[in-house]
């Protein structure tokens, strides 16, 4: 386990302080993904009820999406705050919002579990559930519920791990968990003959595993903040700021469930199930391609938010532009490859050639404007880094609930191709998005600099 003076934030190279923290965290995103991916194979070979079990699995994702988005809630926006306590050298402060978090997680968890036992079955109804399905739905998500403490805990506390720099350490975490979750799969899945509530089972116990190794990372001596009895009484002078920075992100990641229901029954209606099928690729691409840009935005976020808590203006700047080059070198390579070579991103989901066909002309248009996604990424993460909660919020709302979501259903009002014109929706809204964002940034962090004293 990886050792770390906190100066290193403050005094190490910044690219090379930026790579050896974002490669970790990339790799914990793509670790993610991957047995989130594994998990759905082995529901999907359920012998007799595999492809219902799988269907069951996707009606429950919405309600996942939105637990793990409270996490976010929490965690995203104390984290940062911690860094620039800790740039400040207020070392009681920062465990202060550690601890006010960790309760925060608890207390949370214990809400969500009650919610979603109670009303489960009418979410998931609401969500698409149908007869046939909504056995196998509930079946997992209670069991998924009973586990909502793990949850929380492990993806809330981690992002303190990061935030202190021990980005190996969090990928750590996230490995434990995934491997553990893909031997305990075929296990409770076949072994034991539990089939979806095998999933599930196998699910919980290895969030609770990933969970207790970190609590016992932040309770141990390898860490530089520490959870403290004394600071888990909650003070909302201490909490209240941390849920009004992390509020961007809740709400970047609960509405997620919200618009893949617009675009979805937009392109039903329009398009068909084949429509649909191709906005599932689209989806996935999308998800994929962003996961380098999330990874490099967390192994900045904690240099950033450390050396504006130590009023290190340079270094704050010097962090930010290079994010912001390599996030658009990225943004812009990955653009090109779309725009030159669709098929190939295409041909890796399926091999229906009518569906191949509608997935490479749609991805070209919903993925237009992706070189733009280095610039909104970068100045939004940094925005959530500098504690600029009400900016971070108001560029959260915008892209999505203000300007996505209507203009999938205004678009096809004036185009004459209706698919097309929903898939534009997103093009168009990332271009006005990025276009707010950047002037927003440039204006707001010549005035962080100039507090700064650069």
């Amino acid at each position: 386990m990886e050792k770390k003076d906190q100066s290193e934030l403050g005094n190490k190279d910044i690219r090379s302080l930026l790579f050896s923290m974002a490669i970790p965290a990339i790799t914990g995103q793509l670790i993610n993904i991957l047995y989130n991916m594994v998990d759905r194979m082995y529901i999907g070979r359920i012998p007799g009820e595999g492809a219902t079990a799988l269907t069951a699995i996707g009606v429950t994702m919405p309600v996942i999406i939105i637990i793990s988005a409270f996490a976010a809630l929490v965690s995203m926006g104390g984290a940062p705050r911690s860094s620039i306590m800790m740039g400040k050298g207020d070392k009681d402060a920062a465990e202060k919002i550690l601890g006010n978090c960790t309760t925060a997680l608890v207390l949370i968890s214990i809400v969500l579990t009650i919610i979603v036992l109670i009303f489960g079955e009418g979410m998931l109804m609401a969500f698409g559930a149908s007869d046939k399905t909504i056995g196998y739905a509930l079946d997992y998500l209670h069991i998924y519920a009973l586990g909502t403490i793990f949850v929380q805990l492990a993806l809330g506390l981690n992002a303190f791990i990061t935030a202190q720099g021990f980005a190996k350490t969090s990928m750590q975490a996230v490995l434990i968990g995934a491997i553990l979750n893909i031997i305990l799969d075929p296990i409770f899945i076949f072994g034991f003959k539990l089939g979806i509530k095998g999933a599930a089972i196998a699910t919980v116990i290895s969030q609770a595993v990933s969970a207790i190794w970190i609590v016992r990372f932040l309770l141990g001596d390898r860490t530089l903040l520490n959870i403290r009895k004394k600071h888990l009484k909650v003070d909302f002078k201490v909490l209240l700021p941390c849920l009004g920075l992390g509020l961007a992100p809740f709400i970047m990641q609960s509405t997620e469930s919200i618009l893949m229901v617009s675009f979805n029954t937009s392109l039903l209606k329009y398009g068909g199930d084949l429509a649909v099928g191709s906005m599932t690729i689209l989806g996935s691409v999308m998800q994929f391609s962003m996961l380098p840009l999330v990874g490099l935005t967390q192994g900045a976020t904690p240099i950033i938010s450390f050396n504006y808590g130590a009023k290190n203006g340079e270094r704050v700047k010097e962090a930010f532009l290079l994010l912001l080059k390599v996030s658009l070198i990225y943004s812009t390579s990955l653009w090109l490859i779309v725009m030159l070579s669709p098929q190939i991103f295409a041909r890796i989901f399926t091999r229906d050639i009518e569906l191949i066909n509608m997935t490479v002309k749609s991805l070209r248009i919903y993925m237009a404007a992706s070189l733009l996604f280095g610039i909104q990424i970068s100045c939004q993460q940094t925005f959530i880094a500098l504690g600029n909660a009400k900016t971070s919020v108001f560029l959260a709302i915008l892209r999505k609930i203000i300007l996505l979501i209507p203009l999938i259903y205004i678009l096809p009002m004036f185009i004459d191709n209706k698919v097309n014109a929903v898939f534009l929706a997103e093009p168009v809204a990332d271009l006005i998005a990025v276009s707010v964002t950047a002037i927003m940034f440039t204006i707001k962090f010549r005035d962080v600099l100039r507090e700064l004293k650069v």
